[in-house]
């Protein structure tokens, strides 16, 4: 499965641009909406797409991805259903990498072993698992890793030189840079400072480094991209699909277009960033 994540940074790469990441809640509004807003990102432009896990208790997320998950959680999601949307997305789309991310509890509750075959059976490329540390690598990193799953560390600005090498040791896929401390959903950082942080983890990896957190509109994406691998962009969909809902939570006409016009101006933004960069 890493094969599909590494041609797709190969193919992008040679369209001379950064990828274009999409996050969003597994379940939100709810199953058969969540699966046709999962076809819309790929359709819209988005390169690589990390679905979200929903949980009970996501201690990094803001109130956005919180609510989502609230929303999925009522709907009836569960992490088998998850993987079933991942199922549901393969049977059209074999090309696109999907990341599934959240938080360990689940998947421990699921059992290690069962979710990592499962996993692999339903055509996902890697895991963003946001609350274990490489010191924890091998409760679900290793086995992972050892089946060809990627695993996605982050890395902040706090990570300093003598804590990156520990954070990138089983590191694979890429390197999921969040550009600020504190929860998601936050404002968007210096590009600038941006730029520095990304060739300093490039001292210690060969890996991509995809840059997240606080990237809300084109522009955002268009500068962040200037210096990174990636652009990974989670809030701003949530909040676009949680602005098209009812008040009761369900879906309307609005909300897979809202999403499909947010990442088509999204991945416009992607595509320019280069020439950002010759600025």
């Amino acid at each position: 499965m890493t094969a599909r994540m590494d041609k797709r940074f190969r193919d992008v790469a040679a369209e001379g641009r950064p990828v274009l990441v999409t996050y969003f809640m597994g379940g939100d509004p709810e199953f058969d909406t969540s699966v046709e807003i999962m076809r819309t990102l790929a359709h819209a432009g988005a390169d690589i797409i990390e679905l979200g896990m929903p949980f009970s208790d996501p201690m990094a997320d803001g109130p956005a991805i919180q609510l989502a998950g609230q929303r999925a959680l009522k709907a009836g999601q569960t992490l088998a259903r998850t993987l079933d949307m991942a199922r549901e997305f393969r049977k059209t789309d074999a090309e696109t990498p999907i990341v599934m991310m959240g938080y360990y509890n689940p998947i421990y509750i699921y059992g290690v072993d069962r979710f990592v075959t499962d996993a692999l059976e339903a055509g996902i490329d890697g895991l963003i698992v946001v609350d274990l540390p490489p010191e924890m690598d091998d409760e679900l990193c290793i086995p992972a890793i050892a089946k060809g799953l990627n695993f996605i560390r982050l890395a902040t600005p706090t990570t300093d030189d003598k804590r990156l090498p520990t954070v990138l040791k089983n590191t694979s896929g890429f390197v999921y840079y969040v550009s600020m401390n504190g929860i998601t959903g936050s404002a968007l950082p210096d590009p600038s400072r941006i730029g520095e942080a990304v060739a300093r983890i490039k001292r210690h990896t060969p890996l991509p480094v995809c840059v997240g957190f606080g990237v809300k509109t084109a522009e955002h994406a268009r500068a962040i991209g200037a210096s990174a691998d990636g652009v990974v962009v989670g809030t701003a969909i949530v909040n676009q699909i949680a602005s098209s809902l009812t008040a009761e939570g369900q879906a309307t006409e609005a909300t897979v277009p809202g999403v499909e016009a947010l990442v088509r101006g999204l991945a416009s933004g992607v595509r320019a960033s280069r020439l950002a960069a010759a600025e």
